[in-house]
């Protein structure tokens, strides 16, 4: 992976394949490897012709991992997102979000949308504008001192998470403690570019795609079946559905 500076943060990016530019933003606490490679995403699309540049979010992968919960939040991270644009030279891209990521994107999308040909809303529905509950327990969880110490199970879900991604713990709680900017359903309804939610039916996480694709005009809600938050990332039909999607917006 290269790394580029955004406004003094160090970040890293993939940049493989060619063709029409695709911009992924992974989900909280994962990274390029985990949400975009492990998971098929970036052979899937560089084989059907797209050029594919992923995101290390700050605080995560081999990004930099700064513990000021002032340089977060999904705004702040949505600028990364338009400065590695810049930075490639490319005047605009289709982008594809994943939970947290699909937050970053819907900023991006909303505040620059000439940079957004389309966008996808991968694991987030409705709670989009419902805002995220349990930031606090899930911090705790982060900083405490060891996974035995964690009792609330969705806490722990996440802290093992982490674990299992090699994450900065204490980097991840300044990311989640940030300012928990709303995205507004009026937000959202400015958006012009085709838009496709696509979210698991089992996804008490992410919340009902065909609610989130009702508040965007045009939009589209794919129902990833019997999948739940994690289990939806790299299904097929999420892959398929989005690769039509990205077919058809042309």
């Amino acid at each position: 992976m290269k790394t580029f500076n955004s406004d003094g943060v160090e970040i890293a990016y993939l940049d493989e394949g060619s063709g029409e530019p695709v911009l992924l933003i992974h989900g909280f606490a994962s990274n390029t490897q985990a949400n975009w490679v492990d998971t098929g995403w970036v052979r899937e699309l560089t084989r059907a012709g797209y050029r594919v540049v992923s995101i290390d979010n700050r605080g995560h992968g081999r990004s930099a991992k700064p513990h000021d919960p002032a340089l977060y939040g999904a705004p702040v991270m949505a600028e990364d997102g338009r400065r590695l644009l810049d930075h490639l030279g490319l005047q605009r891209a289709d982008v594809i979000g994943f939970s947290m990521g699909a937050r970053i994107s819907a900023f991006l999308a909303v505040g620059h949308p000439e940079r957004v040909r389309s966008v996808v809303f991968g694991g987030l529905g409705i709670n989009m504008v419902r805002g995220m509950a349990g930031t606090g327990p899930i911090a705790n969880a982060l900083e405490a001192n060891s996974i035995d110490d964690v009792t609330n199970p969705t806490a722990r879900t996440f802290r093992a998470f982490a674990e299992q991604t090699k994450s900065d713990l204490k980097a991840l709680a300044a990311c989640i403690r940030s300012s928990r900017d709303p995205i507004t359903a009026e937000a959202l309804g400015t958006l012009r570019m085709p838009v496709l939610v696509a979210v698991g039916t089992l996804d008490v996480v992410g919340g009902s795609a065909k609610d989130l694709a009702a508040l965007i005009p045009g939009a589209e809600a794919l129902e990833i079946p019997d999948r739940d938050h994690m289990k939806s990332v790299g299904d097929r039909v999420h892959k398929e559905g989005v690769l039509a999607f990205l077919m058809r917006r042309a």
